[in-house]
Formats: structure tokens, C-alpha cells, sequence
């Protein structure tokens, strides 16, 4: 009996501690997460509309996507994301069925098929001399021909043929000291001209012969003026650039292989002028722009190259190539800002003063600028000519105007998320809406036939699809309030575009968008750069009379010594409370755990010269942060120069007038590893919002170990130079990964560990006492993930229930980091069969659930791995009191199964960070994952403890209960009458 018992209690324990696979059925997706794809910013775009039946856009991106559009809705017919070093250099149609792309500055050809996006043939082209990439699609193909493509990158001239992608032949010019700018090919001509400069004040003209490649005439000349940038073509023997002073402009001529010079001054043709003129490389016949501050400028070549002002417009935004639409009639278009709204204009090449078409589109003013505009034509029903332009706005957004209206629109900014904050939403007040869901009786009565039908199970298909519809529109996850469970909240992020969106959690809707004006170009920013987002005000007393705010930090330039602009925003109305532009710049942002009276939450703002910047600049914060002055320590990295260092506050800074919260800092500690051995390559630390729920952990035998718990814990790897670059560049005798955790108070060095064969890249994600961390073995040609736990001796006394009762411990004496800890570590490594992106962790509210590592694979997949998997005590043989622990028998590797992939047969994209929300609800964490595609669900990493699943059947509940009550009231009445016949005997 005893041993059937103990059975059955390992049967439970296993089944409880087996792994929690966060799967769904397939009527549940789309409940508790959503998936949003986009493409990027357009760079290329390309209309293929000759042919009935579907319409569309070929676009590429900045993000390397190339896509496929329809024209009518926007919507994404096919996308291919290619890799982060292959970005594509050019995009074209070929036979009008394949898409050709250029990609890694020139060295790869793809063709794509066109209705599919399926890849037909891939050519790499060998080279190797770094150079400009060009392609070069002939006009006039023909299906039944074998057509060739032009290809120059890598310092060489290929002849691809558009068939099978083979390479006809091959020009080196890497020999030769060319910068080569166009190449330019004749219509029905088989010379191909190949020009360039050489230096900064020869130019040449190769001409090559089409059919074999071979060389026809090598021409040269000087001009001693100096070119500055690039040549522009405007007619096949034709082209236009700048001298060295950007003052004049200069027309070529190379026809019959002779070279010929004519200097034209700007002053000349727009009279005086204050700016720097830069030439658009608008693709216009006998036509080009030059821009001078806000004026554009379209200036005409004639045949002798003579140049002549066409036309002079202010506020500008962008001006398309040309556009062949009918026989011999070439137009283009241009964009200018007129009243804040998008003024379009379609103009013959060939005849300036008549335009083809005018239209002015309300885009809204949160877009920003137009930066490119792509035209195409179509044939209205009365066969005339219309026309409709795809214009890129300044926040990477897509629209598609046609006939005096946006038709679609599609916020590509979503692609380039550069940082992610959470706010709570307003607290649902009494007698108030927000949602507003009006339904009828009949709606109301259909519902509920329907709901009943499907827990029945006598739904159909129809039904099926009905009911997951209904649950998708349910008021209840879409409101603009906070719920119960805390599982409504405000996703506020930070793209690449310097804007700002609100993605409500619930369906992820976008909420407001605000481009901030303080991250656009100006003249007091001129290459504005968005850094990150941070809380600044989040209201707890005051939560119903105040909305919470956000703090958003850039920089105006590349640069890390450029000067920073802070701007404050509403998150609930999406409106800037304030901006400041700073005279400083911004290295280091540490968040203080100090609120104010209006619960503003102090920042310090470090420079690049080691001064502090408190904020806000108010009296109350100061005399805060003055009480906490002796307490303030923080580091910094410089992984360049492989040092590491401490630093306090000092004094404040000393200048022509005393700013009272400017601090100056001096260097506490520095670690400064050996260059020729070691180079720092990831540095991870906690998260400052994680909640950490006990100290204690119980162990085998009811024995007690204290984690210890420390803010001020860096994790630091650092690899061999040799190591420290792609996998494959070293040795295993080569290559070694030393791991380090270092105390950021005192420079402690608490634990090193090498790993002796191995180098990165290196991803990690510390959490509570421990740290995770992935990098790759070449001994074992596999990757690796190693865990190292860290447990606090100091308090391995406090065992004994007599000290505790008497209270002879020492649990509540202060711990101070300038003691040396007494610190034990362990660790354990596994094998890990996939290579990884990004790796984060969950976290909840009280921190009593049990922790999933979330990993971002390569193949943009998110994958809960139990943190169990990666305990360091795991062994071949664990005890007895150790498999009811829990522990895992030890195996050389991490198992990945299947039904863990958090974002099931999904993929984002271009993955590039996860982020983890806690809610109200213990047992759950929203998990937020972004890239080129965003993604949210919602997990529990130890299930549902603390709450009914969806799926719970309230009618089955309700049967079971009214069934108990029946039960009950029979066996009574039965019993009743036995006992009644029983004393009748």
C-alpha cells in the first residue's frame, strides 16, 4: 500500500513540474496575442500594372525587405526579409515576370517570380575591390530572348543573363583607380559606357563592347577644378555634377568617346544664393533639380550643354523620376507643402508650362515631409490617362494617393522601434463609457445562441468562425481602461523615424502617433536621432486627476558628444507637455528610484564628459536628491578601449555660473582588461523594475539558501580579438570567452569563469540571482548556454528555529557592498541546438512564478524555455528529496519542444528585442516582441493558478451543480423512506 502511495504522489509531481508548453488551440489564436507585419521605409519602388488582374508595387526597403503590394488595399502580397548585411542596392522588373534585386553592395543577383515571390535563380558576382553597386536593366526585352543585365559592384562589370542568372561575361576594373558613377547603355546601341572618376579631378569613359565585354576606347580628361559627390545622367552622352566648391555646376560631354567640359555658376542661373547646393538624383530626361536650402531648382541641359532655369519653387519636398506613358510623352512628379497640406503636381518633361495634373491631399500633420514620391499611370474608362502616386513620408509611412485622395495608407515607422516603456490607462470612472459598444436585443440574443451552440459542441464551422469573431470585437479587450487583471495596457514606443506611438495590448491598435517636433531636422538639430523612452510621471495618489508622462531622449547628431533633446509627453492624449534642447550631451541616462511631490521621477543624465544632470530642474528635486547625494554610484563601459569604470558624485560643477544640478564625478574603481587577450563583447545587468518575492530558497532536505540579491551585479563577457568577430574567424586554440560578474559599487570581482574553445556572440539576460547566457562552442561545433547562480553566505547561518525565535540572526542587520561578500557560485553548462538573437525573461507582479527564459531564435521565432531546464544543481542521478524538489536529471542538452514556441507557426520578422510586462494577474506576463514584425501575447509561465482559463465551461459548472442539488434531494427523500420503513418492522 505505502509503495502504491509513493506512485502515486512521483505521478503527481512529475505531472506537475513537467514543462508548461504555452500552446493553443487553433480557435484560440488571435485571443490572448496579435501579430502585425510591415515592410520598412520604401527605398525603390516599381509599378507592374501592364497586365489585367491583380495590380501591384514592388518595394524594397530600408529594413531589407523586398515586398510585393497590392495597389487597391495595400496589402501585403509576399514579402522576402533578407539578411541585416544584405542590403538592397536596386530593384527592377525584368519580362514581366521576374523581380530582379541587387543586394550586399553588389555581389548578389536574385531573381524572384513575380506573382509568388518565389526565388527563380541567384548569381553571385565575384569581386574584390569595395565599390559602388549599379544596376542596369535594358528597356526593350522580349520573353523569347536572352536578355542581359548589367551588374557593376565590387570593382567589376558583370553581363547577367535575365534567364537562368548565368554570368555572360566579366569587366575588372579593380586594377584600375576609376570610381566608377553611371553605366550607361544606349537605346539600341552595343557600346556600354562605363564612367567615373579617378582620383578627384580625372574623369573617364571606358567603352565597352556589349556582346563579349571586351574593351572598344579608354578616354580621359582632367578638370582642375575638382568634382565633389556624384555624376547625374540626363541623356545618353550627357551628364551634370558639382566642382569641389559646390558653386559650380559642371556638364559633360562624352559623345563619340570625346570629352568635353562647360562650367556654369549657380550665382549665374538663381542669382545670389546662401546655402549649399546638392544635386537630386531624380531621374529626369534633359532635365535635373539642385535643391539650395528650401529652393528647387529644375534647370533644362540643352544639346550643347548649355543650362537653362526651368523653374524656381520653395518648399520643395521631392520630385520623382520620369515616367514613359505614352508614345514619345515622358512626365514626373512633384511634391510641395502647401497650407499643411501635400500639394501634387504632374508635369510634361518636354513641356514645363502646361501641367498634366494638380491635386492637393490632406495627409495629415503628423506625417511629416514627403521624402520620395513614386508615380505610376493608368487608363480610366474613358481611356484618358490617370494617374496615382506612392509617396514615403517623413515618419516612414506608405501612402497611396490617387485622384485627390489617400486611397491607403500603411504606418511602416511600426518597423524601426528603437525603444519600448509601458503605461497603465486611465482608471474607469463611474458613470463613464470609454467604450462605446451599442448592440440590440436581437444582437444580444444571436450572441448567446451562438455561445450556446459552441458548449454544446453544435456548432458549425460558420458558427466556429462567428464566435472567434465575436470574442475578437469584445468590448471588454479593447477598452481604453484599466482592467481587473491589469491585462489593458499602453505599449508607448520609440521608432527609428523619431515618432511616437500608443499600441493599445489589447488588439494593438494604434492609439496616437506623435512625430516630435524636438527629433525633427532643424536649425538647431540637424540629423536628429531618437535614443530612448523612459517613465517620467506615473501618478498613484493622483492616478484620477493626472495622466502619466513619458520621457523621450535624443541626440541631434551621430555622435555620441552631440547635444540632447528631451521632450515630455502625455501618454493618455499623446500631446508634448515640453521639450528642452540641451547645451550638453547625453552618454549615460540612469532613472533614480526618487519620486517628487507630483511623482516625477528624478533622472540623472550623464555626458560625455563625466558631468551629471539632475532632472527635473526643480527645488524639491534637488533637496531629494541631496539627501541620497553619498548614495549615488554608477559605471560606465567603454568596450573600444576594454575598461570599465566606477564613478561617484563629487561636487557641482564649476563653470561661469555655478549650476546647482549640474554635479562633477569622480573615478572610483577602474577594470582595465588586456587588449592583446581580451576584448569586451556583451554586458547585461537587472532590470531596476524587477520584483524579487523571497530572498530564501529552499532546497533538498528542507535546507535554506539565501540568493544573493544585488542591483549593483554586472555580468561582462569578454572574448579574444580573434574571437570577438563572426564564427569561424578563430580557432578553438585561438579562441577563449572569460565571463566575468563585477560589484558596480566597488569593482569586485565576484566570480570569472572561462570558457576555454569558445567565442560569441554573446546574449545574456540576468535575473534575481542568476544569469543566462548563450555563445558558441568550436570545440563541439554547437552553441552553448551556461547558467551561473549566485547564493549569499553571509546569511548561511540562519538555519536554526531557536536563533530565529530568540532573534539571534541576523536577517534585518544593514548590508553593506564595501564588505567583502561571502559569496558561493554555481554554475552548469548545456548544449543548445539553435543560434539566438535576443534573450529576455518573464516577469510578473509579486515574483512567485516560476521564470520562462523567452529566446528569440534565428528564425525570428520566440521559444519559453523553463528556467528549470538551466538549474545548475541538476545531475545524471538527482535523490529522492531532489525529484520532489523538482530537479531535472541532468542532460547534455536543452530540449526544445515544439508547442513552446510562444508565437506558434508565426514569425517577426527581422527580431530584435523582447520585452516583458507584468499584470495585476500573478500567474501572467505580457511578452512583447519586435522587429520588422510586431508580436503580443500573453503567458503563464506556471498556469492559470490564479485564475478559470478561458475555455472554462460555465455551463458545465452550472450542470454539475444542479445535478449535486438533484443528487442530494433524491438520496434525502430515499433516505427518508427507508428509515420510515425501517421503524415500521
Amino acid at each position: 500500500m505505502a509503495m502504491a502511495i509513493r506512485v502515486f504522489l512521483l505521478s503527481l509531481l512529475f505531472l506537475s513540474f513537467a514543462d508548461h508548453s504555452f500552446s493553443l488551440y487553433e480557435d484560440q489564436a488571435g485571443l490572448m496575442d496579435w501579430h502585425q507585419q510591415y515592410i520598412g521605409k520604401v527605398k525603390h519602388a516599381v509599378f507592374h500594372t501592364q497586365k489585367t488582374g491583380k495590380k501591384r508595387v514592388v518595394v524594397s526597403t530600408e529594413e531589407n525587405v523586398l515586398a510585393s503590394l497590392d495597389l487597391r488595399h495595400g496589402q501585403i502580397f509576399w514579402r522576402r526579409v533578407l539578411g541585416a548585411n544584405d542590403a538592397i542596392d536596386g530593384v527592377d522588373i525584368v519580362l514581366g515576370k521576374y523581380v530582379i534585386t541587387l543586394s550586399s553592395e553588389g555581389s548578389i543577383l536574385r531573381a524572384w517570380s513575380l506573382p509568388d515571390g518565389q526565388m527563380v535563380w541567384e548569381s553571385f558576382l565575384q569581386g574584390s575591390k569595395p565599390s559602388k553597386s549599379l544596376l542596369s536593366v535594358p528597356i526593350n526585352l522580349t520573353v523569347d530572348k536572352d536578355n542581359v543585365i548589367l551588374v557593376f559592384g565590387k570593382g567589376c562589370l558583370h553581363a547577367v543573363s535575365s534567364i537562368d542568372g548565368v554570368v555572360l561575361w566579366k569587366k575588372d576594373f579593380s586594377a584600375e583607380s576609376i570610381e566608377v558613377q553611371q553605366i550607361i547603355q544606349p537605346l539600341g546601341n552595343d557600346k556600354i559606357y562605363v564612367v567615373g572618376f579617378v582620383g578627384s579631378s580625372e574623369f573617364d569613359v571606358y567603352q565597352i563592347n556589349a556582346k563579349n565585354g571586351e574593351l572598344i576606347k579608354h578616354t580621359s580628361a582632367a578638370f582642375p577644378d575638382g568634382f565633389f559627390g556624384e555624376v547625374l545622367s540626363v541623356s545618353s552622352d550627357m551628364l551634370v555634377s558639382l566642382d569641389s566648391t559646390k558653386s559650380i555646376l559642371v556638364t559633360i560631354n562624352f559623345q563619340n568617346g570625346e570629352i568635353s567640359f562647360k562650367k556654369t555658376h549657380i550665382s549665374d542661373l538663381v542669382g545670389d544664393h546662401s546655402g549649399i547646393a546638392d544635386i537630386l538624383p531624380s531621374k529626369l530626361s534633359g532635365v535635373f533639380a539642385v535643391k539650395i536650402n528650401t529652393l528647387l531648382v529644375f534647370i533644362r541641359v540643352t544639346a550643347e550643354g548649355v543650362l537653362e532655369v526651368v523653374d524656381k519653387i520653395n518648399n520643395a519636398a521631392a520630385v520623382s523620376d520620369a515616367l514613359s506613358f505614352s508614345e514619345g510623352q515622358q512626365a514626373f512628379a512633384l511634391v510641395e507643402h502647401v497650407d499643411g497640406k501635400v500639394l501634387l503636381t504632374l508635369k510634361y518633361s518636354h513641356d514645363w508650362n502646361n501641367d498634366l495634373l494638380k491635386e492637393s491631399v490632406e495627409v495629415g500633420h503628423q506625417r511629416g515631409l514627403v521624402h520620395k514620391v513614386f508615380i505610376n499611370n493608368y487608363i480610366r474608362t474613358d481611356r484618358s490617362y490617370g494617374f496615382r502616386a506612392l509617396i514615403v513620408m517623413e515618419d516612414h509611412s506608405l501612402l497611396l494617393l490617387q485622384q485627390g485622395a489617400t486611397v491607403w495608407s500603411r504606418e511602416e515607422g511600426l518597423a524601426s522601434i528603437v525603444d519600448v516603456t509601458v503605461s497603465e490607462l486611465p482608471v474607469e470612472k463611474a458613470g463613464v463609457s470609454v467604450a462605446k459598444v451599442e448592440q440590440n436585443l436581437f444582437e444580444w440574443l444571436k450572441g448567446h445562441i451562438l455561445k450556446l451552440k459552441g458548449t454544446l459542441m453544435l456548432a458549425s464551422s460558420e458558427d466556429i468562425a462567428a464566435i472567434q469573431d465575436m470574442r475578437l470585437k469584445s468590448s471588454e479587450k479593447s477598452k481604453m481602461t484599466r482592467d481587473h487583471n491589469g491585462f489593458r495596457k499602453l505599449l508607448i514606443v520609440l521608432t527609428r523615424a523619431g515618432k511616437l506611438y500608443a499600441l493599445h495590448t489589447g488588439d494593438g491598435r494604434v492609439v496616437w502617433s506623435l512625430l516630435l517636433p524636438s527629433l525633427r531636422k532643424s536649425g538647431s538639430c540637424e540629423h536628429p536621432t531618437g535614443l530612448s523612452v523612459y517613465q517620467w510621471q506615473v501618478p498613484h495618489h493622483h492616478a484620477m486627476d493626472e495622466n502619466p508622462s513619458v520621457l523621450v531622449v535624443g541626440r541631434c547628431g551621430p555622435n555620441s558628444d552631440a547635444s540632447a533633446v528631451l521632450s515630455f509627453v502625455d501618454t493618455y492624449t499623446g500631446k508634448e507637455l515640453n521639450s528642452l534642447g540641451l547645451v550638453h550631451s547625453v552618454a549615460q541616462i540612469i532613472p533614480l528610484p526618487f519620486t517628487d511631490s507630483t511623482e516625477q521621477r528624478l533622472h540623472l543624465l550623464v555626458d560625455t564628459d563625466k558631468h551629471a544632470h539632475l532632472y527635473p530642474r526643480t527645488s524639491e528635486a534637488i533637496d531629494i536628491f541631496q539627501r541620497e547625494f553619498s548614495n549615488i554610484y554608477w559605471y560606465s563601459v567603454e568596450a573600444d578601449n576594454g575598461i570599465i569604470r566606477g564613478h561617484v558624485l563629487n561636487r557641482n560643477c564649476i563653470g561661469e555660473v555655478v549650476d546647482e544640478f549640474c554635479f562633477d564625478s569622480r573615478e572610483l574603481w577602474s577594470i582595465v582588461f588586456p587588449s592583446e587577450s581580451e576584448k569586451i563583447i556583451a554586458t547585461v545587468t537587472r532590470k531596476l523594475n524587477e520584483v524579487v518575492h523571497t530572498q530564501a530558497k529552499v532546497v533538498a532536505d528542507q535546507d535554506v539558501t539565501y540568493k544573493y540579491i544585488s542591483k549593483n551585479l554586472l555580468f561582462v563577457a569578454t572574448a579574444t580579438p580573434k574571437a570577438s568577430g563572426e564564427i569561424g574567424t578563430a580557432t578553438p586554440e585561438e579562441a577563449s570567452l572569460v565571463v566575468y560578474l563585477i560589484d558596480t559599487v566597488t569593482g569586485r570581482i565576484l566570480h570569472r569563469m572561462a570558457h576555454y574553445g569558445s567565442q560569441g556572440p554573446v546574449h545574456a539576460v540576468f535575473s534575481e540571482n542568476w544569469v543566462v547566457y548563450h555563445y558558441f562552442n568550436l570545440r563541439a561545433h554547437r552553441y552553448e548556454m551556461s547558467v551561473i547562480e549566485i547564493y549569499d553566505q553571509s546569511r548561511a547561518d540562519n538555519k536554526d528555529v531557536w536563533k530565529l525565535v530568540f532573534g539571534k540572526h541576523n536577517l534585518t542587520s544593514p548590508i553593506s557592498l564595501f564588505s567583502r561578500p561571502e559569496v558561493i557560485v554555481k554554475s552548469q553548462s548545456y548544449y543548445f541546438t539553435h543560434s539566438v538573437k535576443t534573450i529576455a525573461v518573464t516577469s510578473t507582479a509579486k515574483g512567485i512564478t516560476s521564470k520562462q527564459l523567452l529566446i528569440g531564435t534565428i528564425g525570428d521565432q520566440v521559444l519559453a524555455l523553463d528556467k528549470r531546464y538551466l538549474d545548475p544543481r541538476r545531475s545524471v542521478n538527482p535523490t529522492q528529496a531532489e525529484r520532489e524538489e523538482g530537479i531535472i536529471p541532468l542532460t547534455d542538452s536543452l530540449p526544445i519542444i515544439p508547442q513552446s514556441y510562444v508565437t506558434h507557426a508565426l514569425k517577426v520578422e527581422d527580431l530584435r528585442g523582447i520585452v516583458t510586462v507584468p499584470a495585476k494577474l500573478e500567474s501572467t506576463t505580457l511578452a512583447f516582441a519586435y522587429g520588422v514584425d510586431l508580436f503580443l501575447t500573453r503567458m503563464a509561465p506556471s498556469r492559470t493558478y490564479d485564475s478559470l482559463t478561458e475555455d472554462f465551461s460555465y455551463a458545465l459548472l452550472l450542470i454539475t451543480i444542479v445535478a449535486l442539488i438533484a443528487a442530494i434531494f433524491v438520496t434525502w427523500v430515499l433516505s427518508e423512506r427507508k428509515e420510515l420503513q425501517d421503524k415500521w418492522r
